[in-house]
C-alpha cells in the first residue's frame, strides 16, 4: 500500500520536472533566425514554441482525463454509501455542463482579426470555442473568488 501512495508523488514530480525543462527551453532557447513579419516589423519567434504548446496540450488532456476519472470514481463511491450525496455530486457536474453550454452560445462565430494571422482557425466553431473558453474562465474565476470569500466568512462565523 505504501508503494501505491508513492505513484502520484512520483508522477507529480516527473510532470513538474518536464514542465520546468520545457519552459526553460522555451524562454531561454533563443529565437528562430527568420522571425515573423507583421506590418513591416519582424517579431521574434522562440525556437521551442511547438514543444511548449504540445506539452501544454498533453497537460490539458491529462488534467481532463484525471478530472473525469475522479468525478466518476467519486460518484460511484458516494452512490454506494449515500445516494443523496451522489446526486449532489451529479448536480455539480450538470451545473458545469450547463455553464459550458451557455458559454458556447454566448460565443461569437464571427471572424477574429488577428494581426499577422492568415489561417482559417479564427472563424466559425474555433472562434466560438475561443469565446466560450474565455467566458468560462471569467465565470469560474468569479466562482473561485466567491468560494474563497464564503469559506473565510463561514469559518469565522463557525468559530
Amino acid at each position: 500500500m505504501k508503494n501505491l501512495n508513492l505513484i502520484p508523488k512520483i508522477t507529480l514530480w516527473v510532470l513538474l520536472a518536464v514542465g520546468v525543462v520545457v519552459s526553460v527551453m522555451f524562454y531561454a532557447g533563443g529565437n528562430e533566425a527568420m522571425g515573423l513579419e507583421v506590418a513591416g516589423d519582424i517579431l521574434d519567434v522562440p525556437v521551442f514554441t511547438g514543444l511548449f504548446l504540445n506539452w501544454n496540450y498533453i497537460l490539458l488532456a491529462f488534467a481532463i482525463c484525471v478530472t473525469i476519472y475522479a468525478v466518476i470514481a467519486s460518484f460511484t463511491l458516494k452512490f454506494k454509501q449515500n445516494k443523496k450525496k451522489a446526486l449532489a455530486t451529479l448536480g455539480v457536474v450538470c451545473g458545469f455542463v450547463l455553464v459550458a453550454v451557455v458559454c458556447w452560445f454566448l460565443g461569437s462565430p464571427e471572424e477574429m482579426h488577428i494581426i499577422g494571422y492568415e489561417g482559417t482557425d479564427n472563424v466559425g466553431a474555433m472562434a466560438q470555442m475561443s469565446d466560450a473558453i474565455m467566458y468560462m474562465t471569467y465565470i469560474l474565476l468569479c466562482g473561485v473568488i466567491c468560494t474563497i470569500c464564503w469559506g473565510a466568512i463561514y469559518t469565522r462565523i463557525k468559530k
